[in-house]
């Protein structure tokens, strides 16, 4: 029986086609996601910076149990990504990099080097793994170990 679950892609949306393809290669490894990222065809619409954090990102980041981050080399640049990945951080979700296919060497948004869970390379069981919490670790694009990170993200009591 294929598990579900509830995730919001925090992407650049230059890179809308690679959510499909993330959610196509999760499904092909037993996983089905809900996503709940904003995307080309979910439009947001507004202009005002606090309204779309706290209206319209906030309660999408807040419905699911896991956040992925489809990093390629624009993402390290985003605001909009780095302030997803700290929302997320403050609502106690789970935090996962998802390096896209073919972006070997790209570096990954600063939020995410210091708050993830999980950060891993282009395999299907291994972004599953990481995305339902069998998988503690951070990868290379390359699927291999990278070097320890100096702190690991624990919750506040």
């Amino acid at each position: 029986m294929a598990k579900t679950q509830n995730i919001f892609i925090s992407h650049i949306h230059e890179d809308d086609a690679g959510l499909k393809k993330v959610k196509d290669l999760c499904r092909k490894h037993g996983l089905t996601v809900r996503d709940g990222s904003i995307n080309k065809e979910k439009p947001n619409k507004a202009k005002n910076a606090d309204y779309i954090l706290n209206k319209i990102i906030g309660p999408r980041i807040k419905w699911c149990s896991t956040m992925v981050v489809y990093i390629t080399p624009q993402t390290k640049n985003s605001e909009w990504v780095n302030k997803e990945i700290l929302r997320a951080e403050r609502l106690g979700k789970r935090i996962v990099g998802v390096w896209a296919h073919g972006h070997a060497g790209c570096e990954p948004p600063a939020a995410l080097k210091h708050m993830s869970d999980a950060m891993v390379g282009w395999d299907g069981g291994r972004i599953v793994d990481a995305v339902t919490g069998n998988f503690e670790g951070k990868e290379n694009t390359d699927g291999s170990i990278a070097s320890p990170a100096t702190y690991k993200r624990v919750a506040c009591q």
